[in-house]
Formats: C-alpha cells, sequence, structure tokens
C-alpha cells in the first residue's frame, strides 16, 4: 500500500504570470465581462435576433437551452453555427423541438458531425423542457441558474461540471437576459466550460486542471468562472469580427488583449 492518494497532489504554476492575470482580471471585473458577453459577442446578437423574430420568450429561451447542449464538435466557427441556428428558427418557428431538430440539424452547415447523437441528446432533453413554464423558467433566471444545472445534468445523465451543460447554463444566462430585460451575474459555484482552448490557455499558467485553476482564479477576482470565460472569449477566438467590436464598445480593450501574451 503507498502513501499516494494521501499526498496533496503539487502543481507546477508559473506565479509570476498568475499574479498578472489576477491584477488584470480584477481590473477588468463583472462590468467588464458584461459588455463582452452584451456587445462583442455575436452569439449574444444572434440570441437578440431570434427573440425578436420569435416574438414567443418562452419557446426562445427552451430553445437556446436545447441548442446549447449540442453545441460541440462544431464544423464551423460558433458564432456562425449560433446565427445559422437563429435564422433558421427565426423562419421555422418550431412546435416540437425535437421534430424539427430532426430536420434542422442534418441540414446544417456548421454542426454536421455526431448528428444522430446529438438528435438523441434533444430527444432526451425535450420532455423536461416542454414541463418547464415561463414563471419557472423566470424563477431559474433570477433565483436558481445553479439549480438549473443540476436538473439538467440529472436530465442528461451527465456531470455538473460537464462542458454542455455549464454552456448551457451559460447560453440560458444569456437568453434571461434578453427575455427580462435584467442582468443577473453568474453563480460563482457553475464552473468554466472545460473545452480545448481553456485547456490550452491554462497550460500557460498551470499544471493544474483547468477547472480548479479557474475556480481559485474566480475566488480571487470575485469574477464567477463563467464571466471569466467571456473574457478570455475573444482573446482566445482570434475572429477578426469580435477583435474589432472588442476594440470599439470595451474601454479597456487593451487590457483584456494583455492576456492573449501571458
Amino acid at each position: 500500500m503507498t502513501l499516494d492518494r494521501f499526498v496533496r497532489v503539487k502543481y507546477r504554476e508559473d506565479n509570476e504570470k498568475v499574479n498578472r492575470l489576477v491584477e488584470i482580471l480584477r481590473e477588468l471585473g463583472i462590468d467588464c465581462a458584461r459588455t463582452i458577453e452584451e456587445k462583442v459577442d455575436l452569439q449574444f446578437d444572434a440570441l437578440k435576433n431570434l427573440q425578436k423574430n420569435l416574438k414567443d420568450d418562452e419557446l426562445f429561451i427552451k430553445l437556446v437551452i436545447a441548442n446549447a447542449l449540442v453545441s460541440y464538435q462544431l464544423s464551423g466557427k460558433g458564432e456562425d453555427w449560433w446565427w445559422e441556428f437563429s435564422r433558421h428558427f427565426s423562419e421555422n418557428p418550431p412546435r416540437d423541438i425535437a421534430e424539427a431538430y430532426a430536420q434542422f440539424l442534418p441540414n446544417s452547415k456548421t454542426n454536421r458531425r455526431l448528428v444522430a447523437g446529438k438528435l438523441k441528446r434533444i430527444e432526451r432533453v425535450e420532455p423536461f423542457l416542454e414541463s418547464l413554464s415561463m414563471d419557472e423558467l423566470r424563477d431559474y433566471y433570477f433565483n436558481g441558474m445553479e439549480r438549473l444545472r443540476d436538473d439538467l445534468a440529472k436530465v442528461m445523465n451527465a456531470k455538473r461540471s460537464a462542458k454542455t451543460i455549464v454552456f448551457a447554463v451559460k447560453m440560458f444566462g444569456y437568453a434571461g437576459r434578453i427575455a427580462f430585460s435584467a442582468f443577473v451575474p453568474y453563480p460563482m459555484a457553475i464552473e468554466i466550460p472545460d473545452d480545448v482552448r481553456i485547456n490550452a490557455y491554462t497550460k500557460h499558467f498551470t499544471t493544474e486542471p483547468p477547472v480548479s485553476f479557474w475556480n481559485r482564479i474566480a475566488e480571487k477576482t470575485e469574477i464567477p468562472p463563467l464571466h471569466i470565460d467571456s473574457i478570455l472569449w475573444p482573446v482566445l477566438g482570434g475572429k477578426g469580427e469580435v477583435l474589432n467590436r472588442l476594440k470599439r464598445h470595451c474601454p479597456r480593450a487593451e487590457l483584456v488583449l494583455e492576456l492573449r501574451g501571458l
């Protein structure tokens, strides 16, 4: 019997880089994250377009949750995928979400991979979405984004920290902000989506697993992990239009861009 499991793992960390990361994020704060989310993120614009055209906030929010759950292994940029989703359902409001996706996904230009598995995910979540009233969606937004995460994880038989689960909560937050005309910060307890770009960027600072590292950074900066994800997104995404929008709308754009060089 070894003592390995009783010894706390010691991760390598570049303290100078981590300290500068914390300084920059503290200076930017949640206000900067909100600016990026609402003025820079093209996905937010796509949701505003869909909400305006659907004129049905309950359906709008449910579609956003469903779409987030199949937003992985894309064959195009995330922004392009969310605009394809927005345009399609603006023109084709669905009566049945699963049936609608059975027509939409096989013909998608930006989400062509693993279609059969994604359709099964939609079929799994649809009864849960159908059961929700607008009052319940409102309560999730104002009082219970953590509950929504937990309920989605249970329905999808997934971990609460699973990338698509926490991303679904993030996009639900966008949808709630648009539908209810109110900004509610993401809870500190909901973790950052552990995707390829976050994984690679985390290695600039530490050998610690990304989720636990960014949880620590969130505590030090008092910025919830999902909002940190928003600040990092234009830095890691590289889309020219996004960087132009960042410089146009964010007074601290140069500070955000400094994160690229850490």
